[in-house]
């Protein structure tokens, strides 16, 4: 069987959980399970703290893990991303006291908290930079500079809200972008069953992204349509009982349905359509 890991909690958790559903998985009903065999796709689950993920991936003892890039990179294990999945995004930045540092260069001598650690410490030294040192803080990292523990800061930002609460404001460029992964250990062959689960994930992707739009339109004005809606490869088109008029079905990108439907309207077409796809292999 193919050995799964999955967040046990954290905002990780539950989008990873609900993304293997999608993809025709079974799941826990009880969250005291921490092994759950899915002889059916024989693969087998293993929940686990999100931190811990990467470690058992890169250690071999699971066969692919779903966690964070960030939580990836900061385990310096033999793990590596073998495909994005498009939730739990965030975005890790440099932060000081409001006023004082505007790049990243600048954090060269001073002394960094964070929580991670070794993600930091990877960031600096392939740019270069030679912080005086650097302080691993299991939460509440904002709190350091005012404590006096650390002169900056590294941390995940979103509105940056907390940040400005305490006096502080994001410099330099990112330090990272993440989102959650499939990591895969980085020195063995792709395990047996990897192709399959590959596959069924990033049909979930596409189903997220994509909606299928069926419409009617005037033969002398297919091209026109079919312009605005090529589809991946090509549209479907199909002759109606009216020979005047054809039906086209194609993919449409879910977040310019309603634009696509506008610019269709205006061209000519009718009896515009949207419906959600649920599952697809591309």
């Amino acid at each position: 069987m193919l050995r799964i890991a999955v967040p046990n909690k954290g905002s990780l958790s539950e989008p990873a959980v609900e993304m293997l559903r999608e993809a025709g998985y079974r799941q826990r009903r009880d969250a005291r399970e921490l092994v759950l065999p899915d002889p059916d796709n024989d693969v087998e689950f293993f929940f686990l703290r999100p931190r811990d993920v990467a470690v058992y991936v890169g250690a071999g003892t699971v066969d692919v893990g779903i966690t964070g890039r960030d939580l990836l990179i900061d385990s310096g294990s033999a793990a590596v991303e073998h495909l994005p999945l498009g939730f739990a995004r965030s975005t890790f930045r440099f932060a000081t006291t409001a006023g004082t540092l505007t790049d990243s260069r600048q954090v060269a001598g001073q002394r960094v908290a964070t929580s991670y650690a070794e993600l930091v410490a990877v960031h600096l030294r392939e740019r270069g930079i030679e912080p005086a040192g650097i302080v691993r803080l299991d939460g509440a990292v904002e709190s350091a500079i005012r404590l006096g523990v650390a002169d900056v800061i590294a941390d995940v930002v979103e509105t940056g809200t907390t940040l400005r609460a305490a006096g502080l404001e994001v410099f330099g460029e990112p330090i990272l972008r993440s989102e959650a992964v499939l990591a895969r250990r980085s020195d063995v062959d792709e395990p047996p069953g990897l192709d399959v689960l590959t596959r069924r994930l990033q049909g979930v992707l596409t189903a997220r992204q994509y909606v299928l739009m069926d419409y009617d339109v005037p033969l002398e004005l297919v091209d026109q349509a079919v312009a605005i809606t090529p589809g991946l490869e090509s549209p479907t088109v199909s002759p109606l009982h009216n020979g005047e008029w054809a039906a086209v079905r194609a993919m449409v990108r879910r977040d310019q349905t309603n634009r696509v439907m506008d610019d269709l309207y205006d061209v000519g077409a009718r009896a515009i359509l949207v419906t959600s796809i649920h599952a697809c292999r591309i």
